[in-house]
C-alpha cells in the first residue's frame, strides 16, 4: 500500500531557505541589522568578522522579537518560537547567544530570563563557554547545571536565600536535562517564572529522551503564580493576545521556545509535544537541484532530508569482521592518516579497539568514553586538538554535538544503523567550511541497505574506497601478537 504522507504544517512546509555554501554567503558582521555595538566589538575581539548564513538570519529575526524589550513581542504580540534546522557546524550557538545576550544587556534584576537545554556535559560546557564571552562585562549571570559540580554547589550558584525570601543568582541558564528537573524539584527559591527564553539545542535528541519529562516540568515551573502575586500572574501569563490596558497592569512575559537542530524531525506529532507557538522554520536542509536561477524556489524535492558539510568527501569500505581492525591499522600506519575521529557503537566495541590498537603500538591512540572522568575527557580533545593523539575511539553518545577542533577524518568502524547517526557522525569533520573525509566500514552483508539508506536521504556521492587483502598481510602477524597478548591481559 501507498505510504501515508503525514500532512505538513504550513510552517514545515514553507520554511524560511538559508544558504548552505557557507563560504561564499559570508555576511561582514556590520551588514547585520541591528545588533549592539557593545556586541559587535566582542565579536570582533573573537577573530568574528562576518556571520555564518544561519547567523544572518537567525540573530535579526530573534531581535526582532525582542525589539520593544523583552516583556513583549512586536506590536504587542506574543513572538513566534523559532525553529532552526541547519548542518553541524553551521554556527547555530552563536545564533542564540548574540541576541540572548543582547535582549538582556538592560536588565535591571537577575532572574532567570533564558534556558539553554542540551543532551550532554560536553555540550553544555561548550555553550556555556561561548556564553561567558559574550556576558563578560555585562553583569549578567551565566551558570551552568549539567553535573559538573556537586548538586549543593550547583545550588549555591543560583540562589541566594536573603531576609526577604530568595533572589536569582543567575540570568542565563545552561542545563542538562536530568540536572534541571532535580533543580526545578529539590532547589527552594529556584524559580523560573521569569523565563523569556527556553533553548532547546541538539532538538530532535531531546525530543526522543523526553521520556524525561523535563519539558513538562519546565513549562509547569515557567506559568506557576508566584507566591506573592497570586493567581492572575499566572492567567496573564498564557495569554497570547494583544496587550490591553488591562493586561499591561501586570506585563506579561512571554516565554519563546528556540529550537536548534541538525535533523530537525519532520514529524508533526513529535513536535506538537513541544508545544510551539506559531512557529518558524529556517532551514538549510533543503535540495539545490530545484533552486531556479533567479533565487526564486521551485517544487521543492522530498527525497533529500538532510545536508553535509560543502567540503566533505565521503568513501565505504567493503570489508569483513576479521579485516576492520586490520583496514583501520592500515589506515593509520601506511596512510599516515592523523587526526581520525573513529566511531564505534557501543562503550565496550569502543574500549575494546582502543585496547587493541594499543597493544599493537605505533600509532597514539585514546578512547572518548563516557566510562570516563570529565576533566579527563576534557585533556584527552585538548591534545586530540593539538595533535598529540592522532586516533580518538568513540561512541555516539560521547561525541554529538561536540565541536572537535581539527578533525581531518572520521572512521565508522561500526556502520551507523540510522542516516542520522551518520549525519552526525561525518559532520564532525568539515566543519565550518573546511575540507575532511569520512570512511564508512560496511560489512558485506551490511552494504545495500547502508547504501539504500544514504540514497534515501539524497546523499549519493559516496565513493567505493576497496582494500586489498595484499596491503593488510604485513599487519597480519604483528595483529595476531597483540590479539594474544590482549586475551591475556583481558583474562
Amino acid at each position: 500500500p501507498p505510504q501515508v504522507q503525514p500532512f505538513l504544517p504550513q510552517w514545515l512546509a514553507q520554511p524560511k531557505l538559508v544558504q548552505k555554501r557557507i563560504k561564499e554567503n559570508l555576511v561582514p558582521i556590520g551588514d547585520v541589522p541591528g545588533i549592539h555595538p557593545k556586541l559587535l566589538k566582542k565579536l570582533q575581539m573573537n577573530g568574528i568578522e562576518s556571520f555564518f548564513p544561519v547567523q544572518a538570519e537567525v540573530i535579526p529575526a530573534i531581535l526582532r522579537s525582542t525589539s520593544n524589550g523583552y516583556l513583549m513581542g512586536q506590536g504587542g504580540y506574543r513572538p513566534k518560537d523559532i525553529c532552526v534546522s541547519a548542518p553541524t557546524g553551521s554556527g547555530k550557538t552563536l545564533s542564540f547567544v548574540i541576541p540572548v545576550v543582547q535582549a538582556l544587556l538592560d536588565r535591571v534584576v537577575c532572574q532567570v530570563r533564558a534556558l539553554v537545554v542540551l543532551p550532554t556535559k560536553e555540550l553544555a560546557q561548550q555553550v556555556s563557554k561561548v556564553f561567558n564571552i559574550y556576558t563578560d562585562g555585562t553583569g549578567l549571570k551565566v551558570v551552568s547545571i549539567a553535573g559538573q559540580k556537586s548538586f549543593a554547589k550547583e545550588q549555591e550558584m543560583l540562589v541566594q536565600k536573603k531576609v526577604t525570601g530568595y533572589c536569582s543568582l543567575a540570568d542565563i541558564i545552561v542545563a542538562t536535562p536530568g540536572r534541571l528537573a532535580d533543580h526545578i524539584s529539590q532547589t527552594p527559591g529556584f524559580s523560573l517564572t521569569q523565563l523569556r527564553f527556553l533553548i532547546i539545542d541538539e532538538a530532535d535528541r531531546m525530543i526522543d529522551d523526553m521520556h524525561q519529562n523535563w519539558l513538562n516540568q519546565v513549562v509547569k515551573a515557567a506559568f506557576q503564580a508566584d507566591d506573592n502575586s497570586g493567581s492572575n500572574r499566572l492567567f496573564h501569563r498564557t495569554l497570547p493576545g494583544p496587550v490591553t490596558a488591562a493586561s499591561s497592569c501586570h506585563p506579561q512575559i512571554p516565554l519563546q521556545k528556540l529550537l536548534f537542530s541538525a535533523t530537525l524531525t519532520q514529524d508533526p506529532e513529535k513536535l506538537q509535544q513541544l508545544g510551539l507557538f506559531q512557529p518558524r522554520l529556517f532551514t538549510s536542509v533543503y535540495s539545490e537541484k530545484k533552486l531556479l536561477g533567479d533565487g526564486t524556489e521551485a517544487e521543492q524535492d522530498a527525497d533529500e532530508k538532510y545536508t553535509l558539510p560543502e567540503g566533505l568527501s565521503q568513501c565505504y569500505v567493503p570489508c569483513d569482521l576479521n579485516s576492520k581492525p586490520l583496514i583501520l591499522l592500515h589506515f593509520m600506519l601506511k596512510m599516515k592518516f592523523s587526526r581520525v575521529l573513529c566511531f564505534t557503537n557501543s562503550k565496550e566495541a569502543s574500549h575494546r579497539l582502543f585496547l587493541l590498537i594499543r597493544a599493537f603500538g605505533g600509532v597514539t591512540v585514546a578512547e572518548f568514553s563516557s566510562w570516563l572522568p570529565p576533566n579527563e575527557r576534557h585533556r584527552t580533545m585538548k591534545e586530540f586538538e593539538q595533535g598529540k593523539i592522532q586516533l580518538l575511539i568513540s561512541t555516539d553518545a560521547t561525541a554529538r554535538g561536540i565541536d572537535i577542533k581539527g578533525v581531518n577524518c572520521v572512521i565508522n568502524y561500526d556502520t551507523p544503523q540510522f542516516i542520522r547517526t551518520y549525519i552526525h557522525r561525518v559532520g564532525r569533520t568539515a566543519r565550518a567550511g573546511k575540507t575532511g573525509l569520512a570512511f564508512s566500514m560496511v560489512l558485506r552483508i551490511q552494504e545495500r541497505r547502508f547504501l539504500q539508506m544514504l540514497k534515501d536521504a539524497g546523499i549519493t556521492d559516496i565513493k567505493q574506497h576497496l582494500v586489498k587483502g595484499k596491503l593488510l598481510k604485513p599487519l597480519v602477524q604483528q595483529y595476531e601478537e597483540a590479539l594474544s597478548k590482549l586475551e591475556k591481559t583481558v583474562k
